[in-house]
């Protein structure tokens, strides 16, 4: 309590949030509403609530506190572009025709014939917005935006904010340039969906909604107001810039989950947080100078496939449902959005395609997820030698390109990787060996069905 009184006596009114307590309401009496926040290159270790000792973050704190954190949630990939198409389809981004981050004019896109979560919300009855950085496509004329996937109101640049977080100039908003702005990209997202809510509550009253909001915090470049930066003196300058944007991020979420409270809709409404990969290394480009981004104790970085570049911090909050200060070991990928959010809505999952997530509705109830098949990544550009991985309840398979070196970790036991058992369970290795090379098999089909 001492250290949110200091907070709230050095950021004022906007921290009002994490002064709130939710009663809970008996849930499932009507469709919820949703919501989706995503960090960008946010790591495992950098949230209060995930051991980090130096970054402030109340208000996540909080949500941890009245909901569920999710210490085993995985992201769709080790870098942005991919994870962002796995978590809105439901599929292992290679079904998708995307295996790496988009660079800006390349033709890579999320096509439009892609069956995502907004587009079936949408169909359903959803009012459906996003605000942020969306990156599933390489220019938005000419190709797909988040209109084509099922937003009806969008707000977004197509990779980074730039030149920087503050005062972005390259935001679209429903397929018009919005020009020059003043203020943080954090803040500008969360102005934009507080303000579409507000306007759909007077237009269409009851009206069930899902907002996605994708922010371009903390990825570089870093740049956070003078007033967040002076909450740590102590720190070398680069450090407390990037400490400051996660700061300032968590004060735009508490305004958000703030408006919900004051509309009277966080009773009713699922909210998810997460962030896309693990943190940036610092210095691994020319510009990565202020990626000090940690991934707590587990090994590896963005751009790896061991648990530091895909597992991330993981909060669900839901009333009535999610036990409040709960926390769930099982595992849970981006790849499950999709047929959860179906179920909690009443949405049908589409059936004409695979889909390589499961229903974690039994998860938000403290339960095990049912899966028919082990999570499974892939990626080509990997750092280091292993470029797939698999997990299987609590095992988990690495192999390199060419399936010549294998690796194999007890998770439960070893989160960090750092006992390689390859050579003491050869049984399990063979047989997870086969499931791996099937999935490669089948996600890199031609057609990606």
């Amino acid at each position: 309590m001492v250290r949110r009184s200091w907070l709230l006596c050095l950021l004022g009114a906007s921290f009002v949030h994490a002064q709130t307590r939710l009663t809970p309401a008996p849930g499932g009496t009507k469709r919820p509403n949703l919501v989706v926040l995503l960090c960008d290159d946010l790591g495992y270790g950098d949230l209060g609530c995930f051991g980090n000792a130096t970054i402030r973050t109340p208000n996540l704190d909080l949500l941890a506190t009245q909901g569920m954190k999710l210490t085993s949630c995985y992201a769709g990939m080790p870098v942005c572009s991919p994870s962002r198409a796995a978590l809105l389809t439901g599929r292992v981004c290679q079904r998708e025709g995307i295996h790496d981050w988009i660079p800006a004019n390349s033709g890579v896109q999320l096509k439009r014939e892609a069956v995502t979560i907004a587009k079936l919300l949408k169909g359903v009855g959803y009012a459906t917005g996003m605000a942020g950085k969306w990156h599933l496509n390489s220019k938005f004329e000419g190709e797909p935006t988040p209109g084509d996937h099922g937003f009806e109101h969008w707000f977004a640049t197509q990779n980074n904010a730039a030149p920087s977080h503050l005062g972005p100039t390259n935001f679209i908003r429903n397929g018009k340039p919005v020009g020059p702005l003043k203020g943080h990209s954090s803040d500008l997202l969360v102005d934009e969906i507080i303000a579409w809510l507000r306007a759909l509550r007077e237009e269409r009253p009851g009206t069930p909604f899902f907002a996605y909001v994708p922010f371009h915090a903390p990825h570089e470049p870093v740049a956070a107001d003078e007033r967040f930066v002076k909450l740590y003196p102590g720190l070398e300058p680069d450090r407390a810039q990037y400490c400051a944007t996660i700061t300032q991020t968590d004060e735009a979420i508490g305004r958000l989950l703030g408006t919900l409270d004051a509309l009277k809709l966080s009773q009713n409404t699922l909210v998810f947080f997460s962030s896309d990969n693990g943190p940036e290394t610092l210095n691994r480009y020319r510009t990565a100078n202020r990626s000090h981004g940690s991934p707590g104790a587990l090994r590896g970085m963005k751009l790896h496939l061991y648990e530091g570049g895909i597992r991330v911090p993981g909060l669900a909050r839901w009333p009535g449902v999610v036990k409040p200060n709960s926390t769930n070991d099982e595992p849970f990928s981006f790849l499950d959005l999709l047929p959860t959010l179906c179920d909690v809505s009443g949405a049908k999952a589409p059936r004409d395609r695979a889909l390589d997530g499961a229903n974690a509705r039994a998860l938000l109830n403290g339960r095990a997820i049912v899966r028919k098949q082990p999570l499974y990544w892939q990626y080509d550009k990997a750092l280091g030698e292993m470029k797939f991985a698999l997990r299987s309840g609590d095992w988990k398979l690495l192999a390199s390109g060419d399936f010549g070196k294998l690796e194999l970790y007890n998770l439960k036991t070893d989160p960090q990787e750092t006992a390689d058992l390859a050579n003491s369970r050869p049984d399990l290795v063979k047989s997870l060996e086969v499931e791996l090379k099937r999935l490669h098999r089948e996600v890199t089909a031609i057609g990606g069905k």
